[in-house]
Parts: C-alpha cells; structure tokens; sequence
C-alpha cells in the first residue's frame, strides 16, 4: 500500500464522495455490486480518489471499500479512501477495508464549532483538540495518505479552527478538507475563510488544501470556484451533486466550469492566462454516461433543466436561439453536447445484429459485461429489437443497467403480471411472483388505475408493509415505441428505499420497479437482527458513552 504524490499546485484535484456522502441521499441506498460498478465507471471518468464509503458503519459498507480497493485501487488506478469518524475502531477499521489499494487514504473528522461541541459533542475545545492530533497520528501508523476534516468548519471559531489545522499536519495530514457541512456560507464568506487559513496556519503548505460543501442555500459550486480562487487545490463532490439533504456541489459543473472557463482561473492556479492545458484530470467524455448510471442505479432522476447533464441542457425551444445555434453553435452555446458524451449519431443496431455488433457496442460505450450478464442482455436486446425497428444507444443504456444492475440476489422475482382496465371498466391486475424461496404466488387485486392494481396485487403476496411516496415515468428516446423508465421510491419508517425499472410496457416496468424496491427493502429487513451497531452511534472516546449521535457526517 503505498500514496501517490497529489499536491499539484497547477492541478485541481477531484475527490469523488457519491458512494459515500451521496449514498446518504434519501433512498439512494446501493449493495455492494453496484457501488462497485460505479466506482469502475469513476474510475474511466478519471477521479483523482474515490471515497468508497464508511467502512465502520456496517457490514455491507466494509465489504463495499474491500472489493472497490481490491478492484478498482490499482496501481494505474484513482486513490481508494474510506471515511472514519476520530476513533481508533474506524480508523482500525478503515485501514483494513482499504489493504488491497495500491493507493490507499483514510479520511478522519471530528466537529470545531462551539454548536456541535456544546450540544452533540459535549466536550470542551481542548479535548477535541487532544483527540484531532492523537487520532490523525493514530491513522498515520496505518498509511501515510490521511485526510483530515474539522466537521461544520464554517460556524467554527476561526482561531481554534487554525489551532487543530496547524496540531493535525504536524501529527501527519496530508490533506486538510474545509468542510460546509450545513450549506451556511457564501462565496465571498468561503474565501475570506480559505485565505485566513492560508495566513495563519503556518504549515498549511505541508498539506493539500480541500473543500467538501452541501447544497442547501444552491450555492455550493459558487462557493468551491471561490475556494479555487483563493488557493484549495481539491474539490470534494458527488455526481449529479447528490448527497444529504439538499446534496453536494455537483461533480458535472465544477468540472465544466473549470473546463469551459479555464482561461480565466488558469491564472489563480499560476498558469498563463492562454493556456489550454486542463486543470483537472477528468475525461469529460465520460460525464454523461456517468451520471445516467448513478442516475439509475440510485433512483434518483435528473431534473430536465439540470445544468450539464439535465435533458434540456442542450436543447433550444426560443426561434431565436435555434436559428443562432443552426448559423453558428457558440451564438447560443458555451460548450459542446458531444464533449460530455452525448453523440448525435444514436441508431447503431437493429433485430438483425448479431452477439458480437451487440458485445462491440457494449464495449464502446463502456459497459464490460461477463458471459452472464452478457447473455442476459442479449435476450433482452433480440426482445426489444422485435418491438422496435430501431435501437438506440440509450435503450441499449437502459436495458444494459436493467437487466444487470438493478436485480437484488435472492429476493422476489415478478413472473408473470396482467392487467384488465378502461374507462368503464375497474382496473384489475394478476401478479405471478417467485418466492425466495422458488415457490411460485399468485394473487389479484382493484385498484384506481392499473397501476395502482399491480402494485395492490403485490401486496398482498409481498407482506412487506412500506408507504409509496414518489412514483414517475420518463421516456428514453422519442417515438410510440420508446421505453419507459419507471422510478419509485417506498417508506419504511425512516429509511426510503428506491426501485427503478425499463421497458415498453410501462405497466411492465411500473411492477418491476416496485419488486425491486421491495427487494431493497426486504434485505435490509432479513439482516436487521444480526445487523452491529451503525457507525452513527454514540462515541468519540473509547468508553463509547460521551457524544451524541452524529447524523450528517460532514
């Protein structure tokens, strides 16, 4: 295990937190064969390290950041990095999921503002201080990458905020991250904050200057360009900006606006104001078909006037604009579809294409399947060829993530699913599911619409009690004959579980989104009696009995 050298000053770092910090999204709960697939695709997307979750905090969440480290924590590959609270069983913890890693970090954190230490600590500043600097010495005695994060440091006093920076480099942090843990600052608050921490914290140039920011005002972005301007070399963010609450700064649009407007901070980084070099390492090809694939896989739609990667992004409705854009492009746009990863030239397979065209696109638009999912896919892409004359990249997309990648192992199956319905008529559905057991239920019910039939019929085999609290559907491409994404997401108690399915029919997909939320939920259900204790419980010190729970992490 070993670190690779990330302080570039001429160099914008990417820290990517979607498995970690965006997995904290309501809902957006994924096992570990999908965390491990979109850490592949970060990783084709050109990350500079990927924190592949919490290890300490359950099983599932070791498992995860062992087989990411293992697989995707090569040698040529990004830094694999696990977050641990300043304890020496996340930390040890930690330290063990990421052995595989030939890069390998530990991210440790503690709160220094006054309003967490008073109410959730309960402990005085010279005490966290003491566990900052023991904790992050500990963590060293593991690897020499340890990341260290002062939790809600833009409430924090700036002075004792300087105190633990300048304690934890000198105890061994190589990065330091400034967290906006409650999306409180601005943009011209956030530098004023980053150029204090430069002018008095004397070792500050021992360790690479980070920022991790929450959305909550919608200024997260504004704020982490501000942050550039003043001197941080690394950007914490999530795909599609998800995370908790109102998300993250957006992964997509920070790399853009680096991209786009590089001639402007070329100069803040020390480079000429000319250059044409980029300032990150990011292949912006990949972007798009990285965030349909969290998209997908998480539930969580992509709102059409999202910047970057939303549907409308790129398209003009104003006759102005288009007859601009049809003379010249930059009349109306600032960047090009296609340098995202959105081709113009779609229709590549019909029902006549054979297993290898099918395997050769796969491969060029990045999907790396094996001989099973390969063959599952297969069937699936002769199925929707004999409905539809022409197939696009984007079924091929959607048939590929859900067929291969939205399935639970071991859970319900939806065999078979018929629905009677009309203006005159009172929807009725039958539904034919397959047990875990193999055993093979048949049941029917009414309801308002098909729909809701489908989803009664369900019920009554799946005794899972849970609350429907958001169900769409969306087209992939345009046409009669286009399929329909179905997402919806279930409330059991707290926790929200998500379901996403594609497909013709669109009462078809509607039953295998449900199935595969109930899955989700099913699991976690299965495991709750041997599930330790998570990762928010009370601690901070070895007794475990002094700090309130800690829900949002950073």
């Amino acid at each position: 295990m070993s670190t690779q050298p990330l302080s570039q000053p001429d160099r914008i770092i990417i820290f990517d937190t979607t498995l970690r910090d965006g997995e904290q999204s309501p809902g957006a709960t994924l096992n570990v064969d999908e965390k491990l697939t979109i850490a592949r695709q970060l990783a084709r997307l050109g990350v500079d390290v990927i924190e592949a979750g919490f290890a300490v905090s359950s099983p599932g969440d070791f498992e995860a950041v062992h087989k990411i480290a293992q697989t995707v924590g090569t040698e040529s590959g990004p830094v694999i990095c696990s977050l641990a609270r300043a304890i020496r069983r996340d930390i040890q913890a930690a330290a063990e999921a990421l052995k595989p890693a030939a890069h390998a970090r530990i991210h440790t954190f503690i709160s220094t503002s006054d309003i967490h230490l008073e109410y959730q600590l309960r402990k005085s500043r010279s005490e966290v201080l003491a566990i900052a600097e023991d904790m992050v010495a500990y963590a060293k005695t593991f690897m020499p990458d340890i990341e260290f994060s002062p939790m809600d440091a833009v409430r924090s006093d700036p002075e004792f905020l300087y105190q633990v920076l300048e304690r934890t480099i000198a105890a061994g942090a190589t990065t330091i991250n400034i967290p906006d843990t409650v999306g409180y600052t601005t943009p011209s608050e956030f530098g004023e904050l980053i150029r204090g921490i430069r002018e008095n914290v004397p070792n500050i140039n021992n360790a690479v200057l980070s920022v991790h920011g929450h959305n909550d005002l919608g200024l997260a972005v504004a704020n982490f360009l501000e942050a550039v301007k003043n001197g941080v070399r690394q950007l914490e963010c999530t795909i599609n900006g998800i995370g908790e609450r109102a998300g993250n700064a957006a992964l997509e649009e920070l790399v853009m606006a680096l991209h786009v407007r590089r001639q402007y901070f070329n100069s803040f980084l020390g480079r000429p104001v000319d250059s044409e070099a980029p300032l990150t390492k990011i292949d912006t090809r990949q972007i798009y078909k990285t965030s349909r694939l969290v998209s997908n896989l998480t539930g969580m739609l992509i709102q059409p006037n999202k910047a970057i990667v939303g549907s409308n992004a790129f398209a003009h409705e104003s006759g102005i604009h288009q007859d601009g854009v049809l003379k010249h492009k930059l009349t109306y746009e600032i960047m090009d579809a296609q340098s995202i990863g959105i081709s113009d030239n779609q229709i590549v397979l019909g029902k006549h294409s054979g297993r290898n065209a099918f395997r050769t696109r796969l491969k060029e638009l990045g999907f790396e399947l094996s001989e099973q999912d390969l063959n599952k896919a297969f069937l699936r892409f002769k199925e929707l060829a004999d409905k539809k004359k022409e197939i696009s990249d984007w079924d091929l997309e959607a048939i590929i993530k859900d067929e291969t990648q939205s399935q639970v192992v071991d859970g319900f199956c939806l065999e078979r699913v018929q629905v009677s319905c009309g203006d005159h008529a009172c929807p009725t559905a039958t539904v034919t599911l397959r047990t875990p057991s193999g055993e093979e239920l048949t049941d029917a019910a009414i309801g308002t619409g098909p729909v809701d039939a489908v989803y009664r019929a369900i019920n009554r085999v799946v005794d899972v009690p849970n609350q429907l609290i958001e169900f769409s559907v969306q087209s992939i491409t345009a046409g009669i004959d286009a399929i329909g994404e179905v997402t919806i997401r279930l409330q059991y108690g707290e926790r929200i579980f998500s379901g996403h399915a594609a497909n013709t029919d669109i009462i078809v997909a509607s039953a295998q989104a449900y199935t595969n939320a109930l899955n989700r939920l099913y699991s976690v259900l299965q495991q709750q009696p041997t599930m330790p204790q998570m990762a928010n419980a009370p601690d901070y010190d070895e007794s475990e009995s002094s700090v309130a729970a800690i829900g949002s992490l950073q």
